[in-house]
């Protein structure tokens, strides 16, 4: 079949570069359309139960992530031209289409009382510029007279104080959203500038665009370092720049088909397929070093190029092939995580390697036939003398001092599994960013101040129609003392609920005194009712706060980023107060909100990665057994690919690098890339066994002939990931370091261990062989 492939491409071979070069304009055209994605990333499957009561609240309420803030430490006496450039800010940035609205000390409202027609209206509390700091101060005393804006707009212990700026639903999830964010933080920078203040800017509007642009700059910055360290290493391997500048393009080609396959299969551009190019560029450069040397190992051997080119393609083609196919499963079985964040990246980089795989398999043997021959100096690179005196000192380690390579693995196993136990399994909203970035420490900096910036969200279903203010308002009562239970974890902003409405409205009603800021009894209740409410502006809107049925009622909190493993144990105590205020049988309360989400998307990820691993393993192990038919020798072949793992682990243990989405996605990738070498020993292997070949003899030529690429692939990858270090992203960062690692250790488990366990499987077959040879003997004796 191999023998019939290779003539099918050195016969025509114009042929196939017109195809491929008509196939990479298509995918091009595609590729030259991708768009980032706007939208949050959709980590839980359709039908998980915390994503169906987020849908639901999203449809009664609208989306909660729509806030960012600007905040700074306003000092103890504001200046008349501090308030005034704040005043200007907001009423700027009111002005921008697609903001909803601007609050601040400066842009908030009051309750006016109209008792001739029963009304309550908000008004704007700062209707122009102070004139005066007489004027200034008498606007100050009214705005700290209003107990409902302490705690959300400024904090009187601390002297900070916030803008908070809610973008319309419409431009939450589109490219609109970038410009209004850059927007935003240019009049901020200006009024920063202008009054001689450090501003802070957070909110999940900026917070995904922020990332979303990182994302942006590393996809690009990852493919060029990607291409420039893959040149240099190519470069030094085989010293051509012609064989460097061919390589490149033809995986370059690859990353073209890539880019065009996220874009035809529908999607865009997130935090995890932007890292498809440049990884594609890393794992397709080692096809290319396989076949170049192999080519050239051939042509060293006869002289004759066309022979030496289909001898390449035919005893490398399988190999390739079936290491490909590992590294591809390695991505595919993200399928089975049902996370559309997953399946996206899994799907497109498992056919994207598959792609490349074609691509370079006919390409560089074209490409190969049309240059010169290989000259002494590009072929002095098969001489390799130092690599050759290593694989020489493991050819001896493996068929003389197994015992030595057995001991070693078991220590550093055991104390890998240590390692392992203790790594911990947390997840933070910010995670991924370092401490010094300027979005973590803003974020950290309006937890200090306001406890938290991050949405959290409680919905109370009372079950039935108007259900929320039946009952002489108990209801009510019941919201408020479930607000006051929650403010008590200390890791909650001031609640924002309808109660906080009626509070404003109930102290308004009663002379404007800020100890009237209070949930009235039933008679105070009934009094608010009876006034019509303008729902024209303001912040506490009641039909935020309520559904049109009046059955919902919504509780609007931020809380602290204080990670999945304290959030889960907060909901747990939370739950049990909950229950005991609203009877489960009379109502359904759920938490829910954007920061939940994602915590509850890590915890899934978790979870369903793992089993995504040991599908893995099972559909690699098939793929093995397409070499050999012995499950022992297969299953036995796995432990060079597991131990890695097992040691990477540890490590992350022992470095206190924690397991979240970014990091144990390493396993999957390792594992698949790290049996690429099981496949090629394994099928040269095989190949000398059929050749007649003894199994030492077999181990001691495979471990040489093979032992040369693996080691130029395991620094090919080792340099390719390592290039992930330079991200702004911690999870990429540990990504590509730990990768890296994983690699290496698999590279040295492949090249000792793998062919260790071949000996002693082989050697303990031969030994009940005699065995059994001598039991013949001896009943022959006997008779």
């Amino acid at each position: 079949m191999w023998r019939k492939f290779a003539s099918l491409i050195l016969r025509n071979r114009v042929s196939w570069i017109v195809i491929i070069l008509l196939l990479t304009g298509v995918f091009g055209f595609f590729g030259s359309r991708i768009q980032l994605s706007y939208e949050f990333a959709k980590i839980l499957p359709q039908g998980d139960p915390a994503l169906a009561a987020y849908d639901s609240f999203k449809q009664k309420f609208g989306h909660d992530g729509s806030v960012m803030v600007i905040g700074f430490d306003a000092p103890d006496s504001m200046s008349l031209e501090l308030f005034n450039g704040w005043f200007n800010l907001g009423n700027d940035l009111k002005k921008l289409d697609g903001i909803e609205e601007v609050i601040s000390i400066a842009n908030l409202y009051t309750i006016s009382v109209n008792d001739s027609i029963k009304s309550l209206n908000f008004e704007p509390v700062v209707k122009k510029v102070a004139g005066n700091q007489q004027e200034l101060d008498s606007l100050t005393q009214i705005i700290y007279n209003m107990p409902f804006y302490n705690g959300l707009l400024y904090n009187k212990e601390t002297g900070s104080t916030l803008m908070a700026i809610t973008f319309k639903q419409k431009d939450l999830n589109s490219k609109h959203r970038i410009d209004l964010v850059n927007a935003i933080k240019a009049r901020a920078s200006a009024f920063s500038t202008e009054n001689d203040i450090k501003i802070h800017l957070s909110g999940m509007p900026y917070i995904r665009t922020s990332v979303m642009q990182k994302v942006s700059h590393e996809m690009t910055l990852f493919l060029v370092l990607a291409i420039g360290v893959m040149s240099l290493i190519l470069l030094v391997f085989f010293r051509s720049f012609s064989v460097v500048f061919y390589s490149i393009l033809v995986v370059t080609i690859g990353v073209i088909w890539s880019v065009g396959t996220i874009v035809i299969f529908g999607y865009n551009i997130t935090i995890l397929s932007g890292l498809i190019p440049p990884l594609i560029m890393v794992i397709g450069i080692p096809n290319c070093v396989f076949l170049i040397n192999k080519y050239h190992s051939e042509y060293s051997r006869h002289e004759n190029k066309m022979k030496a080119l289909s001898r390449m393609i035919e005893t490398m083609g399988v190999s390739l092939f079936l290491a490909n196919i590992t590294t591809s499963i390695g991505f595919g079985v993200l399928y089975f995580t049902n996370s559309s964040l997953l399946t996206e990246f899994g799907v497109v980089a498992a056919i994207s390697v598959m792609l490349t795989y074609l691509i370079t398999l006919i390409l560089i043997p074209i490409i190969l036939s049309y240059l010169k021959a290989p000259g002494f100096r590009q072929v002095k690179h098969l001489e390799a003398k130092r690599i050759n005196y290593v694989l020489n000192l493991v050819n001896y380690l493996v068929t003389e001092k197994r015992h030595f390579i057995y001991y070693g693995t078991a220590i550093i196993t055991l104390v890998s599994v240590y390692g392992m136990l203790k790594v911990n399994v947390i997840g933070f909203v910010v995670d991924d960013l370092p401490e010094g970035d300027v979005v973590y420490k803003d974020l950290r900096y309006f937890e200090t101040n306001f406890k938290g910036i991050l949405p959290f969200e409680i919905m109370i279903d009372t079950e039935k129609p108007n259900g929320v203010f039946s009952n002489s308002g108990s209801t009510l009562y019941k919201i408020n003392k479930l607000q006051k239970v929650a403010t008590e974890y200390g890791v909650f902003s001031r609640p924002l609920s309808l109660i906080e409405g009626i509070k404003f409205s109930h102290q308004q009603l009663n002379g404007g005194e800020a100890k009237k800021y209070v949930l009235p009894g039933a008679m105070g209740l009934q009094e608010v009712a009876s006034y019509k409410i303008d729902q024209s502006a303001g912040l506490v809107r009641s039909n935020a706060f309520v559904d049109s049925t009046k059955q919902y009622a919504r509780i609007s909190m931020q809380i602290a980023d204080i990670g999945s493993q304290k959030t889960d144990e907060l909901i747990a105590a939370l739950k049990i107060r909950t229950d005991s205020i609203f009877s489960p049988e009379e109502f359904n309360v759920s938490f829910t909100g954007h920061s939940l989400m994602f915590l509850r998307g890590n915890d899934y990820l978790l979870r369903n990665l793992l089993e995504s691993l040991l599908i893995e393993i099972l559909l690699i192990t098939i793929v093995g057994l397409a070499l050999f038919r012995s499950l022992r020798i297969i299953l036995l072949s796995k432990l060079p690919c597991l131990i890695p793992l097992i040691i990477t682990a540890g490590i992350m243990g022992f470095l206190d690098i924690r397991f979240k989405p970014s990091t144990i996605l390493i396993f999957s990738i390792a594992f698949g890339i790290s049996s690429d070498g099981t496949i090629y020993f394994l099928t040269r292997y095989r190949h000398e066994l059929k050749a007649g070949k003894s199994v030492i003899d077999a181990i001691s030529i495979t471990i040489k002939e093979t032992g040369i690429g693996m080691v130029y692939t395991a620094i090919i990858l080792f340099s390719g990931f390592a290039i992930f270090a330079v991200s702004d992203f911690g999870g990429t960062v540990a990504m590509g370091i730990l990768l890296s690692t994983t690699l290496l250790v698999a590279m040295v488990t492949n090249l000792l261990l793998l062919p260790a366990i071949l000996v002693s499987i082989n050697n303990r077959t031969l030994r009940k062989e005699l065995e059994q040879e001598a039991l013949v003997e001896l009943d022959n004796d006997d008779d």
